[in-house]
């Protein structure tokens, strides 16, 4: 497995120099910052994430007024008391996607919000301060405990409200396959520990985040 710098110095001389890669990196978001999302725009990011998946991006924008109706602004503590008469009256809504185990997933996130609230104080800030060494921690509680937040959805979803992390996009996996990390995209739990360990000597390494790793990786490998 090659050193941050010799990844970096690959991705730089693949982008035009050193300068014009870090204009590339994004910069993630303070965990305070992180923290003081409400929650309504986390169970609202949550929601974008998962019916995203498998539809174009532009699908979910032209719709996005007509959800943010049809789930009151998604103030959590009404999302997590929505019953069945709401998913029907939801099914009913030409404005939005009319995907019944989808919508269910939003009562269940806000539900899965909520649950963390009561636990940790709050879920965004279980989220902002959750070590970047066991990000594949994090990712696995959503997983389990979210509603259809595995694979890339939780990891998206994390990166779109700034909270510091990686992306196991196709360039990336290629480059951790490059480096022998894995031999395919991660599923199963001992992959994704090798990605999390290679991930935590590359941030020992350089001193920088995940985020920006993650960016690295993908610059310096053709797509």
């Amino acid at each position: 497995m090659r050193t941050f710098d010799e990844l970096y110095r690959i991705a730089a001389d693949r982008k035009g120099g050193a300068a014009a890669l870090e204009t590339m990196i994004p910069t993630p978001l303070s965990p305070e910052a992180v923290a003081a999302i409400p929650s309504d725009r986390w169970l609202a990011e949550v929601t974008r994430g998962v019916f995203q998946t498998g539809l174009n991006r532009q699908v979910i924008e032209a719709k996005w007024p007509a959800f943010e109706a049809a789930f009151d602004g998604f103030d959590v503590a009404r999302c997590a008391m929505m019953h069945d008469e709401d998913v029907d009256r939801l099914l009913a809504d030409p404005g939005i996607i009319r995907h019944g185990p989808k919508l269910r997933s939003v009562i269940e996130n806000a539900q899965f919000l909520r649950a963390l609230d009561a636990e940790h104080g709050s879920a965004a800030r279980l989220f902002a301060t959750w070590p970047n060494t066991d990000f594949a921690g994090l990712l696995e509680l959503m997983k389990t405990r979210g509603a259809r937040l595995g694979g890339a959805t939780g990891q998206r979803v994390l990166r779109a409200l700034g909270r510091d992390g990686y992306v196991l996009a196709k360039d990336v996996v290629a480059r951790l396959v490059a480096e022998g990390v894995i031999d395919r995209a991660p599923t199963g739990k001992g992959a994704l520990a090798a990605v999390q360990d290679a991930f935590n000597a590359w941030m020992a390494q350089s001193g920088r985040g995940l985020t920006a790793i993650s960016r690295v990786l993908a610059l310096s490998i053709d797509a």
